[in-house]
């Protein structure tokens, strides 16, 4: 058996933590992954792995193979992307998360202008609101808004995430506006529940800044449900604004509070350190990144900052 195979299976089950995610980053069957790390550990005479029905964890022998190997595989792995990007079009699989918020209305022609430009890039994309490891969970880039989970992952800054909160027509006019943060507790409210604030929310107006605390009735990691919500004018909700800006243009929703402001996070692109030089990973951040160069407002943004319902410098 061919002995850079053997160890690449090796490198991509102990960056991942399990035979399965190993197996669908090589594209190949879970047996065929075994199969490599059974005959590399008889070539070297000794296991590398400690096995559970859950999960696999290097040895004391793997963690010292590993070392050695990694860089190896991964600066092998970035120079035939390179040579083939000399040669003509890159070729390969990319496995992304994206957040829902983002995916859903903005990146399909992202998306389809970048796989027009490299037909031989395999993409599949997961969507949903986890903030993941993506060595852990064998991804190759995932996109969010809150920092790297640990040290071997790198970030990349895309553009900033706005939020506001908002109602329905419907809900306002039966049961009014507040006027000030305190406010929102004698209302229905329904507030994502991934944000690293938990149930605390500082407002600021004026160089002031207003702290309150607010569970709400209502918890999702869904900003599309709590959109729903808001529009089925079951309460007011808090939205990041390119979920919310198109359907507050239209009318369909309404801002709450607007002369106050919260707390802005950055989208980034997180990816492993060891991946930052990987051809196919550089073309879609580089891609992005180039599309949302010098955005401080991005393009859902600018009509919410011309009405004053977002402030620019939040």
């Amino acid at each position: 058996m061919d002995r850079f195979l053997m160890i690449e299976a090796f490198v991509r089950v102990a960056d991942s933590g399990g035979f399965a995610e190993a197996a669908r980053h090589l594209g190949v069957a879970n047996s065929v992954v075994s199969a490599r790390i059974q005959a590399l550990e008889a070539f070297i005479n000794a296991p590398l792995f400690h096995r559970s029905t859950r999960r696999v964890r290097l040895s004391e022998v793997g963690e010292t193979f590993y070392k050695e190997c990694a860089d190896m595989v991964h600066g092998f792995v970035n120079l035939t992307d390179h040579m083939r990007g000399l040669r003509g079009a890159p070729i390969g699989r990319l496995r992304i998360q994206m957040l829902p918020g983002f995916a859903i209305e903005h990146f399909g022609s992202i998306l389809k202008d970048f796989s027009c430009a490299y037909g031989d890039i395999q993409i599949e994309i997961v969507v949903n609101d986890r903030v993941v490891d993506p060595i852990e969970d064998g991804l190759d880039i995932t996109f969010q808004i809150f920092p790297p989970l640990s040290e071997s992952l790198v970030a990349r800054r895309l553009f900033p995430v706005r939020r506001l909160f908002c109602a329905s027509p419907a809900y306002v006019s039966s049961h009014g506006l507040p006027q000030e943060p305190a406010d929102l507790l004698l209302h229905r409210t329904a507030v994502y529940s991934g944000y690293p604030s938990r149930n605390r929310w500082v407002f600021s107006r004026d160089g002031n800044e207003t702290a309150i605390e607010l569970p709400g009735q209502i918890r999702s990691n869904s900003v599309h449900l709590l959109r729903d919500y808001a529009l089925e004018a079951g309460g007011i909700v808090c939205l990041p604004t390119l979920a919310a800006s198109r359907l507050l243009v239209e009318g369909r929703l309404v801002p709450v509070l607007q002369e106050f402001s919260l707390t802005r996070f950055p989208f980034s692109a997180v990816f492993p350190r060891t991946q930052r030089d990987t051809m196919k990973v550089r073309l879609l951040v580089d891609y992005l990144a180039d599309k949302f160069k010098d955005q401080e407002i991005p393009e859902w943004d600018a009509p919410l900052i011309e009405r004053g319902w977002v402030r620019d410098s939040a």
